[in-house]
């Protein structure tokens, strides 16, 4: 993405030149930073220690509980059918697919009567996961401290909707 916007298809000349934007967020002691993610992307966030006073600035979370649970169930399970994830979320998954395909967080593809949904690169570059389907969800069961028991989450979280 960065090379596109300056011009550049150099692999270290585009390294070199977030890296020289990072150095320059540091030294400047900014509350932004430019850090490079596992996979070898860029990106630029709020320093930790600032997310306390922004929280206070933000009216209103990205999304409501339920469509961000329906979310990560989409995440751990993809690729994940709408009729699967709509027999474990409940009915008011319909709308939460819709709505989340309308922030372009999941994508799907129609096979047959139902759709197969996943995740997008929006999704991935907004919670600072990797591209890849598999090593997100090893990230995602990470930070969630998720681990076979997937399932059993899902029935928990149905229940909360």
């Amino acid at each position: 993405m960065i090379g596109s916007v300056i011009g550049a298809r150099s692999e270290d000349k585009i390294r070199g030149i977030a890296t020289a934007v990072s150095e320059r967020y540091r030294s400047a002691g900014s509350s932004i930073q430019v850090v490079e993610l596992p996979d070898g992307r860029f990106v630029m966030q709020l320093k930790a220690e600032f997310a306390k006073h922004v929280r206070k600035l933000a009216s209103r979370p990205l999304l409501t509980p339920g469509p961000l649970r329906t979310l990560s169930f989409i995440a751990l399970k993809q690729p994940v059918t709408q009729s699967y994830v709509v027999r474990v979320r409940g009915k008011l998954a319909y709308g939460h697919v819709k709505q989340l395909k309308d922030m372009d967080l999941i994508n799907d593809e129609r096979i047959g009567r139902t759709r197969m949904l996943r995740t997008t690169t929006t999704f991935a570059d907004y919670f600072n996961l990797n591209h890849d389907p598999s090593l997100m969800k090893k990230e995602l069961k990470k930070v969630l401290q998720v681990g076979e028991d997937a399932p059993i989450l899902a029935e928990a979280a149905k229940q909360d909707s």
